[in-house]
């Protein structure tokens, strides 16, 4: 079943679909916690009903997520498109972003072959660990809600200029507003290399991850709008 396509916030140009022998992997590119991304994700998580999905969340981080997405409300209070999709899916979900495991071989791989400045490395292995010390204390997080009931807030949301209040219309047009300037800034800047270095890992672990998904069926992936063509290209190479 597709999606009403007369409501401005299930925009194509943010949705990537790749089919596979085993059916489609769609790509959903948000702007995190923004409104029309949530309800996005919701409504093709919903109609699309696919296999699996998978998210743009460490694997230990999930657990968090999915508590957020117990809540009696729709969609969520906290968690934005993470949690809207968890709410949504009658199907497994999974986290395919780092770390893990599979990313940090993947990115040792990469130091061999690129041979990068030992200062470049530094800051690599330093952004890693923050993320790591991030993604663990998420599933400490995890760990107590399901201890004590209680919601642990660890991320704040980020503030939009728009709400679900508002018309679709108005949310579809601040999000491309604010998707249109976050590329730009990429494109207008050569991107750091550290920040290349962890990010074109983090793609092609994301890659190869739906790749195995894709195998069991159709996939509905949640990814940032600056990560959609890069894991798409990947997934394609």
């Amino acid at each position: 079943m597709a999606p009403s396509t007369d409501d401005p916030r299930i925009n194509d140009d943010y949705v990537r679909t790749l089919p596979t022998e085993n059916g489609d992997v769609t790509l959903v590119g948000v702007v995190h916690d923004h409104p029309a991304s949530v309800h996005r994700v919701r409504t093709l998580v919903e109609t699309r009903a696919p296999d699996a999905v998978a998210l743009e969340l460490s694997p230990l981080a999930l657990p968090l997520f999915e508590a957020y997405a117990e809540d009696e409300k729709t969609p969520p209070e906290l968690g934005g498109e993470m949690s809207a999709a968890i709410q949504a899916a009658d199907c497994d979900v999974v986290g395919i972003d780092a770390p893990s495991l599979s990313f940090l071989r993947r990115l040792f791989g990469r130091i061999r072959e690129e041979r990068p400045e030992r200062d470049t490395v530094a800051r690599v292995l330093r952004g890693v660990a923050s993320v790591t010390k991030h993604a663990l204390t998420c599933r400490i997080g995890a760990s107590i809600a399901r201890w004590t009931g209680r919601t642990v807030e660890l991320d704040r949301p980020v503030d939009h200029e728009c709400t679900l209040r508002d018309a679709p219309t108005a949310q579809a047009e601040d999000e491309r507003k604010q998707a249109s300037q976050s590329l730009s800034l990429l494109r207008a800047f050569e991107t750091p290399e550290p920040m290349h270095l962890r990010d074109a890992t983090r793609e092609e672990c994301m890659a190869a991850r739906l790749r195995e998904l894709s195998a069991d069926g159709n996939v509905v992936a949640v990814v940032g709008i600056d990560h959609l063509d890069g894991v798409s290209g990947e997934f394609t190479a």
